[in-house]
């Protein structure tokens, strides 16, 4: 299997524009995919979510929520009750989007042992500081 997509010089127009890169920018960060994933149980308020995610903080949940609700992945619905009820739910686009995720979550999940060990044996080159 190959993909092919055309190079792009950085700092270019082009650069900033690229389809590829504006999608994943959201997608692909530390806590979005799992939230899509937790939405996935269907419609939870905002402490469910959290529960359901375990190790993400409030704050970043909270900025996590906004930047998928922003690019369409999201809604949020609240009612006007006192205390605020919100919920979170996936649009048709979220939908959408982890049935193509799903089969990468699987991969991983069915590889992170090799992954690990692979890390574990892995030696930098000298001089190569570490991330």
């Amino acid at each position: 299997m190959s993909l092919s997509f055309p190079p792009v010089q950085r700092g270019t127009d082009h650069a900033q524009k690229c389809p590829i890169r504006n999608v994943l920018d959201c997608i692909g960060d530390r806590w979005s995919l799992l939230v899509l994933m937790g939405l996935s149980q269907g419609t939870l308020r905002f402490t469910e979510l959290k529960r359901a995610i375990g190790d993400i903080s409030q704050r970043m949940l909270a900025q996590t929520l906004r930047a998928l609700e922003r690019d369409g992945y999201v809604s949020r619905q609240i009612y006007p009750v006192i205390p605020p009820k919100v919920e979170y739910r996936l649009t048709d686009l979220g939908v959408s989007l982890l049935v193509k995720i799903e089969p990468l979550v699987v991969w991983a999940d069915e590889n992170h042992e090799q992954v690990k060990k692979a890390r574990e044996c892995y030696v930098a080159p000298a001089g190569a500081g570490e991330k």
